[in-house]
């Protein structure tokens, strides 16, 4: 069909309008005060109704409007009848108003693999932790992040009763990145933004190698990305295993869009295939700028641990 937009613009709409649909789920499952919560590996990993119902959401969404992506989501959820009102048709149509990257304007339906976090920084939900909960899509081509979603659901939400609530960024490398203001941390200044729950002596020793002038410890992987690209931090380390795939294709790619780069800490780039294992088992290390810098000063104990 001419004129129709390439595939990979049509997904990004389509996730654009998805992502706002979860998030308003996980809105309306907090307000309903049944959060549903049960604990999958343990206190710090939990699952909640408006993951799944959100996950329930975006992957039947997607798949009934591109039934041959890889869709890959992080809860492990019984296949059933996903009810109507959860579907969402929508598209994005400002997305159209770009231009492809022309090195991706020929993808196949079937080349594209989608990684979906349907509440990232869950356990922060449940503790009213809400400016750290995010909706991830992120969308790979041979292994590379090539595009992202992430939707804020709470953006806005210590601004009073009669705030309007959420928003969503999204970016593609070679075509840029929406639904911000890009901000760098002034003066040079080394502001790291690491785990809030999930620190050990390995993730301790990799910040304090940093020197960092500030340490910004808060949930999420999605919203440590948008501290990055926001200005409130320079640099993301994790030197742990426990992200995974689904936390960081998204993010990557709108920090790719940007110019950022987010590796493993030894600087080697994650995989996106459907393949790969899910676990980002050498942890992980992100900059808006000098991302070698940061590299260069990961301890040569972590780089062992982390091999």
């Amino acid at each position: 069909m001419s004129g129709s937009p390439p595939v990979v613009l049509r997904l990004v709409a389509s996730a654009y309008c998805v992502a706002e649909k979860a998030g308003a789920i996980v809105r309306n499952v907090l307000h309903s005060g049944e959060l549903g919560i049960v604990e999958k590996t343990g206190a710090n990993d939990l699952q909640t109704l408006a993951d799944r119902l959100a996950q329930q959401s975006i992957c039947a969404s997607l798949s009934k409007r591109f039934p041959k992506v890889t869709i890959i989501g992080e809860e492990d959820l019984a296949s059933e009848e996903v009810k109507e009102d959860l579907i969402e048709n929508g598209q994005a149509e400002e997305i159209f108003q770009k231009t492809c990257p022309a090195e991706l304007s020929d993808l196949k339906e079937e080349e594209l693999v989608v990684w979906v976090d349907p509440l990232d920084g869950t356990k922060e939900y449940t503790e009213g932790l809400l400016d750290n909960v995010t909706v991830l899509i992120g969308i790979a081509h041979r292994g590379k992040a090539i595009a992202g979603v992430i939707n804020q659901p709470f953006y806005n939400y210590q601004m009073g009763a009669d705030a309007v609530l959420g928003r969503t960024i999204w970016g593609m490398p070679g075509l840029g990145a929406f639904g911000f203001e890009l901000k760098e941390v002034p003066g040079g200044r080394r502001v790291v933004t690491t785990t809030r729950s999930h620190s050990n002596k390995l993730v301790t020793s990799c910040v304090d190698a940093m020197e960092p002038h500030e340490v910004v410890r808060v949930g999420g992987a999605g919203n440590k990305i948008i501290q990055l690209i926001e200005g409130r931090a320079s640099a993301y380390v994790f030197a742990s295993p426990g992200c995974k795939k689904w936390d960081t294709c998204a993010p990557e790619a709108i920090l790719h869009a940007v110019g950022g780069k987010l590796t493993d800490v030894h600087g080697n780039p994650y995989r996106y295939d459907a393949d790969v294992k899910h676990m980002n088992s050498a942890g992980v290390l992100a900059t808006l700028r000098n991302h070698e810098y940061y590299a260069s000063r990961v301890p040569p104990s972590v780089l062992e641990a982390l091999k």
